[in-house]
């Protein structure tokens, strides 16, 4: 027995909803429609902005890169999730478990940066009305999303050669129903301090610094707004503001949750690790294209336009 603890594990054992195992099936359900509404979401997001040339601007542009990235991290947690509820296959290859991990914190990254330049965008349009089409100009807005594409690749890059370096030892149980880099990390019986180094050095560069710069972003705004005269000037400047907000909340508060719970909540329940995790991949990929199709009167106005035509088609 203790040889076996000593022995590198081929695969990582995933883990579904500690107590709840009989349900899976049952939970399945629930969680195919999440994936389902946030692929539809996005993709519908995607088509309105494509296909409407009203909607070739920088704020909607930002918004298809905020669909992209859900997009994206919705399909990096799609397989192991599936595999866990749909077919109770909890087996992940550690070289999969790596890939997997690698996807979703470089979209996680992604998304952070999407939302501060989103941030940036609403500061411009409000601070600058006059000056935002020469500002945000589309050969700006495609060097932003590049430009923080990269920053997340690369920054992301070094950890799964810092984790093929570890030795893992049993047990060989993950904590979620998919790879999270802390998650992995915990289970090497070598010595991980590099990797926990640079872990925190990733998230305090990037999300820490993006959180911090759409803070002050806001800061920027509400002393913009307070200096309108006009009331009703005032609340539509920061109803433009209203889905952005609700999608760093949205973000950021779970994870925050999840990093928090990993470094500190040790003696915490399995249930809300595994609660938070799934809040943290499955929420904002879902409520972003909810919040900003309700919220957003241009793109629910073109949703309704395009249901209502083809309705139109079917009827004739």
């Amino acid at each position: 027995m203790a040889a076996s603890n000593h022995t590198s594990p081929a695969v990582f054992l995933l883990t579904g909803i500690p107590g709840l195992e009989n349900a899976h099936a049952w939970l399945s359900i629930p969680l195919c429609s999440m994936y389902i509404t946030a692929i539809l979401g996005n993709c519908t997001i995607l088509f309105i902005i494509r296909t409407d040339p009203s909607l070739h601007q920088p704020m909607y542009f930002f918004l298809s890169m905020l669909a992209v990235t859900d997009l994206g991290l919705s399909a990096s947690t799609l397989p192991t999730m599936l595999s866990i509820f749909t077919f109770n296959v909890r087996e992940v290859h550690i070289d999969a478990c790596i890939a997997q991990l690698y996807f979703i914190h470089t979209f996680s990254l992604m998304e952070s940066a999407v939302l501060l330049a989103m941030a940036f965008d609403r500061f411009v349009a409000i601070h600058q009305p006059l000056r935002y089409n020469s500002i945000l100009t589309h050969a700006t807005v495609a060097r932003i999303g590049l430009g923080f594409a990269v920053r997340s690749v690369l920054m992301v890059m070094p950890t799964p050669i810092l984790l093929r370096r570890l030795q893992f030892c049993f047990p060989n149980i993950l904590s979620h129903s998919f790879c999270l880099h802390q998650d992995v990390m915990k289970l090497s019986c070598s010595d991980r301090r590099i990797n926990s180094i640079y872990g925190l050095f990733v998230v305090i560069s990037t999300m820490g610094l993006d959180s911090m710069l759409i803070v002050l972003s806001y800061v920027m705004i509400i002393k913009t707004v307070l200096s309108i005269a006009s009331k009703e000037e005032r609340l539509k400047a920061l109803n433009t503001c209203v889905s952005h907000i609700c999608a760093v909340l949205t973000f950021y508060i779970p994870m925050i949750g999840i990093s928090m719970i990993h470094r500190f909540g040790k003696h915490a329940s399995p249930l809300i690790h595994v609660f938070m995790a799934i809040v943290y991949v499955l929420v904002p990929p879902v409520m972003n294209p909810v919040v900003y199709s309700v919220k957003t009167k241009q793109i629910r106005q073109r949703i309704i336009q395009k249901l209502q035509r083809q309705n139109t088609m079917d009827k004739s």
